[in-house]
């Protein structure tokens, strides 16, 4: 349903805009994020233009309808996070780049916990997020390769564990974020000294297949 009205626009590379038109889609995104991830996304559209410092007819040119500015909302926050993977893969110290990568994803989680009303009630999120996890999971594999290469990461820790860091992380963040938004941080902490291959006690079972990581992470957002 759209909640602006019925204008319509031809599709177009962002960029290949003029610089201030490209600035002025830059300054809308950023500002629906902004409010959608503290606020949900049924802000108002005037509110979403009075932050960005520019009119609604600049916010229809660029963005026809409200699902239209979901979706670059969207692809700017998977962007980034794979941008942090992307970086974090380049990092010399395997361990530094692993964790960093942990610390920053939460970080943005935490940051954008209104953007999850987006990803489980509408089905491009979710498909955005599953195309999001698609570019993701080669990069996270070789997170966890180089760091047990330098033998700084538990042999036995797979890549199918980490959506189990992210899924706890999400629960503390939920659970702690209106008394004490930084208590994630410890629980990283916590959880990093666990993983380090120093620390390491055999695991008492197998890690998630990718089937049943699949079926889990179904259930889990049912």
């Amino acid at each position: 349903m759209s909640y602006f009205a019925p204008v319509t626009s031809p599709a177009y590379d962002p960029r290949l805009l003029r610089s201030d038109a490209r600035r002025n889609r830059e300054r809308l995104v950023a500002s629906a994020r902004a409010l959608f991830a503290r606020k949900g996304v049924d802000v108002s559209v005037e509110e979403i233009t009075q932050r960005a410092g520019v009119g609604m007819g600049t916010l229809y040119r660029h963005f026809p309808t409200k699902e239209d500015l979901l979706d670059a909302v969207l692809e700017d926050a998977f962007a980034e996070l794979v941008g942090q993977a992307e970086q974090a893969v380049l990092e010399e110290d395997a361990w530094a780049g692993f964790t960093g990568f942990l610390e920053r994803a939460l970080e943005l989680h935490a940051a954008n916990r209104g953007l999850k009303d987006v990803l489980a009630s509408r089905a491009h999120g979710r498909r955005r997020a599953d195309a999001m996890r698609e570019r993701m999971r080669p990069l996270v594999r070789r997170l966890v390769e180089r760091a047990q290469e330098q033998g700084a990461l538990r042999r036995d820790f797979a890549p199918e564990d980490l959506p189990l860091v992210f899924w706890t992380g999400d629960r503390v963040i939920e659970a702690t974020g209106s008394v004490a938004p930084e208590l994630w941080r410890r629980y990283l902490g916590l959880l990093l000294d666990g993983l380090r291959a120093g620390a390491a006690t055999p695991l008492p079972a197998s890690p998630l297949t990718r089937a049943q990581l699949a079926r889990a992470s179904r259930k889990r957002h049912s």
